[in-house]
């Protein structure tokens, strides 16, 4: 079982499950009120977090959404508290409403393409023979950012777009220097892609932040300033070295390790491919 972790006086967090691709939880602590970040992937999930929330005396006055998918909203009707989120994220929900998740609806929806294999198997695992989800639509929405004041700290809640999905925003805390970034920074899982656009676009919106710890989603352990940097970094670099090679992965690879004055991890060859994959979408 996964188990809050704390990272300063003012911040938690409940790490990622992989088993059913359960995505990190937050919770930032004012002086007076408290900020969660994302509802999980399931009631079940989202129960953990609470109860966990409530042996410490934490309560939580505001939840916040940072994407639409299915893992960051399955949990949202176990939180009896004001939701929000970007409007977009509230216009996807409200889509969810109309879905089912049997066996038979999931499985169409990889065929026509529209869900992943690998997230309806673990809608599957994670919530077993009971599929009767219930989506309470966020309270309040945002266009392009909204602060928060818990008392003592601040959150500033910015809408980032990117690949994996359009609709994503992140939670910046400056008193704390701790950025939540939730899948912001991950490819288009339907076909693993990335585009130059819309990374650099992402990443000039991240770079403005002075972050001293990044937390991914469904990484489980925060990224500190040098790694945050350096991912950051390779992102920018792939995404202008693919407009200028055009896909030749072999040009682009060169050109990455004259940069980086080293050879290439298996993960950096992979985001070539994924770029790659973004030119053909």
């Amino acid at each position: 079982m996964q188990k809050l972790v704390k990272i300063s006086d003012r911040s938690l967090f409940l790490p990622p499950s992989h088993e059913t691709d359960r995505p990190l939880l937050a919770a930032i602590v004012g002086s007076e009120r408290t900020l969660l970040i994302d509802a999980g992937n399931s009631s079940r999930h989202a129960t953990l977090f609470l109860q966990q929330l409530k042996a410490l005396n934490i309560q939580g006055d505001w939840l916040v959404i940072t994407h639409h998918d299915w893992d960051h909203v399955f949990g949202l009707s176990e939180f009896k508290i004001p939701v929000i989120s970007h409007f977009n994220t509230r216009d996807e929900i409200k889509k969810l409403q109309y879905l089912s998740w049997t066996d038979e609806a999931l499985d169409q929806r990889v065929k026509d393409k529209t869900q992943t294999s690998s997230s309806a198997e673990n809608i599957k695992k994670e919530l077993g023979t009971e599929r009767d989800v219930v989506f309470p639509l966020p309270n309040i929405t945002y266009t392009d950012q909204v602060t928060i004041d818990l008392g003592g700290v601040s959150c500033l809640i910015e809408h980032v777009g990117g690949d994996h999905a359009y609709d994503s925003s992140v939670v910046y805390i400056p008193e704390e220097k701790v950025l939540f970034v939730g899948d912001a920074m991950y490819a288009n899982t339907m076909n693993w892609s990335y585009t130059a656009e819309k990374t650099l676009k992402l990443i000039q919106k991240l770079e403005q932040y002075d972050v001293e710890l990044c937390f991914l989603s469904h990484q489980d352990k925060p990224l500190t300033k040098a790694e945050y940097q350096h991912e950051l970094s390779v992102l920018k670099n792939i995404a202008t070295l693919i407009q200028v090679f055009q896909g030749d992965k072999s040009s682009i690879a060169e050109e990455l390790v004259n940069r980086l004055h080293r050879s290439l991890s298996e993960d950096e060859l992979e985001t070539i491919d994924f770029f790659i994959n973004g030119l053909h979408s």
